[in-house]
């Protein structure tokens, strides 16, 4: 399957493909790819903000932001929470993540007047999708609340950080 198959099918939320991408121990640098174009992508479409350095420091953000989430889903989801089929290591987690944030291209719309907000709201209800998917695939979960619950509790790890940094 071609990286443009496999987007297509994160898009579309089949499951089937998120397994194909947890087992592709190649995929790595494929899910590193999209998650700097995404993050360009959402960052053109919120209007550069700090111009080229911005957006670069952005692009950097999502980065290590992925990285960081592959690892608090690690512990979550395989540690604290497994399920008795949960099997997973960083890998297959920095894979499906990875590709989960295809829907966040369509955010290079998001500065459109008039639809632009609308579009903001749709790509961040997919992008929750695609992730509560990417996550309940790679933990192998028969749940996709507990995948949900994992996912939440580690928005609001992130959100947390991210007030106490600002303070």
């Amino acid at each position: 399957m071609t990286v443009t198959e496999r987007v297509t099918g994160v898009l579309a939320l089949r499951p089937s493909v998120f397994e194909e991408i947890e087992a592709d121990t190649t995929a790595n640098a494929q899910a590193f790819a999209i998650v700097v174009l995404a993050s360009l992508a959402a960052g053109l479409g919120g209007g550069l903000g700090g111009g080229a350095v911005g957006l670069m420091r952005e692009t950097i953000g999502a980065v290590v932001g992925w990285v960081m989430w592959a690892g608090v889903t690690y512990v979550l989801g395989a540690r604290l929470m497994p399920e008795p089929e949960t099997r997973t290591d960083m890998g297959e987690l920095l894979r499906v993540i990875g590709y989960s944030y295809a829907p966040s291209f369509f955010a290079l719309f998001a500065g459109l007047p008039l639809v632009g907000y609308g579009i903001r709201v749709v790509v961040d209800f997919w992008l929750l999708a695609t992730t509560v998917l990417a996550v309940r695939q790679a933990l192998d979960y028969k749940s996709t609340l507990r995948a949900f619950a994992v996912v939440l509790i580690g928005w609001l790890f992130f959100v947390t950080i991210s007030w106490a940094l600002r303070a």
